[in-house]
């Protein structure tokens, strides 16, 4: 496992300064949310921009893990709309995101995004799952294509009521039936969502073969080491899972400021994971 930090902690800096402050901190991966890179139409991030970003990155000794909170520019966008004609805009700009990802080295998209998926949106609850499961079919489709994959992110009820917890998304991603489309475990949701504490939830669903991803921050929305949840058993229990991939920061609360916000994660995170290895 190694940290990686989603880069809306850092926004404030230019990219460059979002590296070279990632890496002094410890951190080996970026996870980037696309309005970041362009406010108003990040999928339409010219080439040379897209080779740029991640040369920087690599630079720094980053890899780009992915994308994630994909909907928020253009403004407007929604899966769950009744109108059929901003559903089909909203899904050729989660294609083009795919193509954003593989175009910066990404490998995994998080589709998170809680305003863009309100069941009050559509015409009722049932209509809200078909038409994310229209919208997750086509993202799946253009992620199998460009290699990498399409995650859907179970998230708090009091974020939304369309896919609540992991057992949830992993009926659509059953539904949907492709490779490329998977559930991943934010530890925030999973601890305030889901019936067992987030050890117990990893150590379940692993096996299943649908989590693929980690995101992690405290129930308060404030990053690892920041509030009242022990990361310690997490990370025990994505070791024995044999999880090897990033541990990506995504605290919503910055308290004081997002640099502390990221060295405080870091460091905290950095001890737990160095606990487990003196163990083995």
């Amino acid at each position: 496992m190694y940290l990686a930090l989603c880069n809306e902690v850092l926004r404030d800096l230019p990219f460059a300064d979002q590296c070279r402050m990632a890496a002094a901190l410890g951190y080996r991966g970026l996870e980037l949310a696309p309005f970041t890179l362009d406010a108003e139409a990040p999928h339409r991030l010219p080439a040379a921009r897209r080779q740029e970003i991640r040369r920087i990155a690599e630079d720094h000794g980053l890899s780009i893990v992915g994308l994630h909170w994909l909907l928020i520019a253009p403004e407007g966008l929604s899966v769950t709309s009744a109108d059929a004609a901003l559903r089909r805009r909203t899904t050729d700009v989660l294609r083009a995101l795919v193509e954003l990802c593989a175009d910066l080295g990404g490998s995994v998209l998080v589709h998170g995004s809680p305003m863009q998926r309100r069941v009050e949106d559509a015409e009722s609850p049932e209509a809200a799952r078909a038409h994310l499961v229209e919208a997750l079919a086509a993202a799946a489709e253009a992620a199998a294509a460009a290699g990498v994959t399409y995650c859907l992110e179970p998230l708090s009820t009091a974020e939304t009521r369309l896919v609540n917890t992991i057992a949830e998304a992993a009926a659509l991603v059953d539904e949907v039936g492709s490779p490329a489309l998977k559930t991943m475990i934010d530890t925030s949701a999973a601890g305030r969502s889901e019936d067992r504490p987030v050890a117990e939830v990893i150590r379940h669903w692993w096996p299943t073969g649908k989590l693929v991803h980690v995101q992690v921050n405290d129930r308060n929305r404030r990053a690892a080491g920041q509030g009242d949840d022990r990361f310690g058993p997490i990370l025990a229990a994505l070791k024995d899972v044999g999880w090897d991939g990033p541990l990506s920061a995504e605290p919503f609360v910055y308290d004081p400021d997002g640099p502390t916000t990221a060295a405080v994660n870091a460091g905290y995170l950095r001890g737990i994971l160095e606990m487990l290895e003196e163990r083995t």
